[in-house]
C-alpha cells in the first residue's frame, strides 16, 4: 500500500494527515498551499479537477473528499482501530456522525468562509448568517453527545470521527462563537490537542495558533 497526501496547512487535508500520523502508516506528502493558489495549478488539477485539498494518491490512483478518505484509510488499516468494526454496536453511530459532519458541518463551514466567492456577493451576508446558525447548532449537538462524560465521540476510543470533528472545531477559532465556548467541547478539544499525534501534526504543518498552553 502506497500513499501520497497533497495537503495545505490547516485545510481539509488536516484530518487525513492526522490519521496517517496516528496510525503510523507510511506516506509521502506534497504541499499545495491554497493561500498561494497552488490548488489551481494545471498539474494539480489533473489529480483533482475540483482544485481542492486533500488529494490522497492511493496505490497510484488519486482519491478525494476528506471524510471519504478517513473512512477508506480506516477500512484499509483495521489494525489501527480507528473505526468500529462492521456489525459492532457502535458502527451505526460512527457512520451517522461521519455523514453528519460531511453533509452538514463541512458545507456550512464552506459557506461561512467562501460566501463572497462561491455565490452572489450581494447575498453573502445572509448565506454567512445561515451557515453560522448551522455550525452553532452542530456544536450544540456534539456538546450534548459529550455531556455523558465520554472521552471520544464513538465507542470510547479514538476514531476518524474525532479527527474530522477536531479539524472542524479548529476552523471555528476565528468565528463569533468558537467551539471552545461549549463546555463539553472545550474539555474534549483540550484532551485531543494533547495527543502526541496532534502535536506532531501541527509541527509538520507549521501550525502554532490552536494548541494547548505548555504545561
Amino acid at each position: 500500500m502506497t500513499y501520497t497526501l497533497y495537503y495545505s496547512p490547516g485545510a481539509a487535508s488536516m484530518a487525513v494527515h492526522w490519521l496517517l500520523i496516528e496510525a503510523q502508516i507510511p506516506f509521502e506528502t506534497r504541499l499545495i498551499h491554497i493561500d498561494h493558489g497552488a490548488q489551481h495549478d494545471p498539474e494539480y488539477l489533473r489529480l483533482n479537477p475540483a482544485g481542492r485539498v486533500p488529494t490522497l494518491v492511493v496505490d497510484g490512483v488519486p482519491r478525494h473528499e476528506s471524510a471519504a478518505l478517513l473512512m477508506l484509510l480506516a477500512e484499509r488499516h483495521p489494525a489501527a482501530g480507528l473505526a468500529p468494526a462492521p456489525g459492532s454496536p457502535e458502527r451505526a453511530e460512527w457512520l451517522e456522525l461521519m455523514i453528519f459532519m460531511a453533509n452538514t458541518v463541512l458545507p456550512a463551514m464552506r459557506d461561512w468562509f467562501y460566501a463572497d466567492e462561491d455565490g452572489d456577493p450581494a447575498g453573502a451576508q445572509g448565506v454567512r448568517a445561515l451557515a453560522e446558525r448551522r455550525i452553532e447548532q452542530s456544536w450544540d449537538r456534539l456538546d450534548a453527545l459529550l455531556a455523558d462524560g465520554r472521552h471520544y465521540l464513538v465507542g470510547g476510543k479514538l476514531s476518524t470521527a474525532d479527527f474530522l470533528a477536531v479539524m472542524l472545531m479548529r476552523w471555528s477559532r476565528n468565528q463569533p462563537r468558537k467551539a471552545l465556548s461549549w463546555p463539553h467541547l472545550a474539555t474534549y478539544i483540550v484532551r485531543l490537542r494533547a495527543l502526541p499525534s496532534f502535536i506532531e501534526l501541527n509541527a509538520r504543518e507549521g501550525l502554532t495558533d490552536w494548541s494547548n498552553p505548555p504545561s
